[in-house]
């Protein structure tokens, strides 16, 4: 039995630091939503806060010898404050480091981050509760959200684009949690992916035929495993000149095309009656049917709105694409055959299924592996129906160098290769124009097992 790890040393600021830090944050603001849209890096602001706070600590340190510093401690405090009020709190070395892809606040007192590709607990500590909620309102008030005893959960996203989900109490019985799934500095395109050995050059040139001959594709994905970043690596293939309407619960995705309608939900309006001024997924999705859209590009799908976009993929809206969270791409159709129950239509699962086999016709699967990085694992077509059953075929699989079993590798050092299966729909990309090499698909050589049905 393993020993378990133990906690790195946490890096607290002296208790008269935290007294005067959450005393003078108030203090330093003219209004509480003052410097919400001030940055770390402004300098000017800075010295703005900085002169606030020497003029603060003069008046107050005549009567109360505690606000007295020296020039050490007014140092720290003076960074400290403006990583509360410019920043974001204690996370802020974490949000500005490179190498931190994913900071997980699990209350005051636990901060794990993703360190290149590595989860690792920080020894990064919040004051308090109190020190975290200052930080979540500093995120989320720019935005228009709440997150209180009414509102304890919500999504919001950094000025960056980076993707945040918070909940305090009474669900989060350690402390208010905020997660951080940071946005990336630079957008990366597929020639990035396959620098990283997370595609083959060989899967690349064929899921560029796919997108722009206006296949429907669904990324499928665990949570953390790239999908949102393949999807916009994967968009970047549609053409110029076609429009394309982007729809996300928090704006992530950087298209490049000069065409695109950016949507995005909308809570309900606070103080309201929880359902005015909101807009859902499935409410957008909706809605772009009527905006004459070439392509629709959905951030995630994960309820009733898989039912409306499959009946978009089924009515002339191709080349639509989407990520689901599953496992596997035989897990992607149960998947996506239960969130179009959860539209609330009594439809027969056979219904369904063909549904589904006549909208989508790709799955991507990929999946962060043991050594930390993420890969591509699996791309799959749906072929069709025999009888009840989803007919897939892999058209390429993740190995590594002397693999014999059929399923998709875990571990590091493997690459993405070809089963040698020609896939049914080539006819269709010839169609668009593309003539893709026998040797993409392995030439006939059938190297990891046969069809797989659902």
């Amino acid at each position: 039995m393993s020993e378990r790890a133990a906690a790195p040393p946490q890096i607290r600021t002296s208790g008269k630091i935290s007294y005067l830090r959450k005393t003078l944050r108030s203090k330093l603001l003219k209004t509480p939503d003052e410097a919400d849209t001030w940055t770390r890096d402004d300098a000017e602001k800075g010295a703005l806060l900085t002169d606030r706070l020497k003029a603060v600590l003069d008046k107050i340190g005549q009567e109360k010898p505690e606000f007295r510093v020296n020039k050490q401690e007014f140092e720290v405090l003076r960074e400290a404050l403006l990583d509360d009020l410019l920043g974001f709190g204690a996370i802020q070395p974490l949000v500005e480091d490179r190498t931190c892809s994913e900071i997980m606040v699990n209350g005051p007192a636990q901060i794990f981050a993703e360190i290149k590709g590595k989860l690792v607990e920080t020894g990064v500590v919040f004051d308090d509760d109190e020190h975290i909620m200052w930080t979540a309102q500093r995120i989320i008030r720019p935005m228009g959200r709440r997150l209180d005893r009414a509102q304890p959960m919500v999504d919001a996203r950094l000025p960056d684009g980076s993707r945040v989900h918070l909940i305090t109490e009474p669900s989060a019985l350690l402390g208010t949690t905020i997660t951080i799934r940071k946005f990336p500095e630079k957008r990366l395109n597929i020639n990035d992916l396959i620098t990283f050995g997370s595609i083959s050059a060989d899967a690349a040139e064929f899921l560029k035929a796919c997108v722009q001959s206006r296949l429907n594709i669904v990324v499928s994905g665990g949570t953390g495993s790239g999908k949102t970043t393949l999807l916009n690596v994967l968009s970047g293939f549609i053409p110029d000149d076609e429009r394309i309407v982007t729809i996300e619960d928090a704006a992530e995705l950087q298209l490049s095309q000069r065409h695109v309608v950016r949507l995005e939900t909308a809570p309900a309006m606070p103080g309201g009656d929880g359902v005015a001024g909101m807009l859902t997924i499935r409410d957008l999705v909706r809605g772009s049917l009527r905006m004459r859209p070439d392509r629709i590009v959905i951030g995630e799908c994960r309820g009733g709105e898989a039912l409306d976009m499959l009946q978009a993929m089924n009515t002339g809206h191709d080349g639509s694409l989407t990520t689901v969270h599953a496992n596997n791409p035989r897990d992607t159709i149960g998947r996506l055959e239960t969130l179009v129950l959860m539209s609330g239509m009594d439809l027969p699962i056979s219904v369904v299924r063909r549904q589904i086999v006549s909208a989508v016709d790709l799955i991507i699967q990929i999946s962060h592996i043991r050594d930390g990085s993420r890969k591509i694992t699996q791309i799959t077509e749906i072929q069709g129906m025999e009888g009840e059953s989803v007919t897939l075929q892999d058209i390429f699989m993740y190995k590594t160098p002397g693999q014999t079993m059929t399923t998709p590798a875990t571990a590091g050092g493997g690459k993405l290769e070809s089963t040698g299966f020609r896939p049914k729909m080539i006819d269709r990309l010839e169609e668009s124009g593309f003539r893709l090499s026998g040797r993409i698909f392995g030439a006939g050589q059938n190297r990891f097992g046969s069809t797989d049905r659902n």
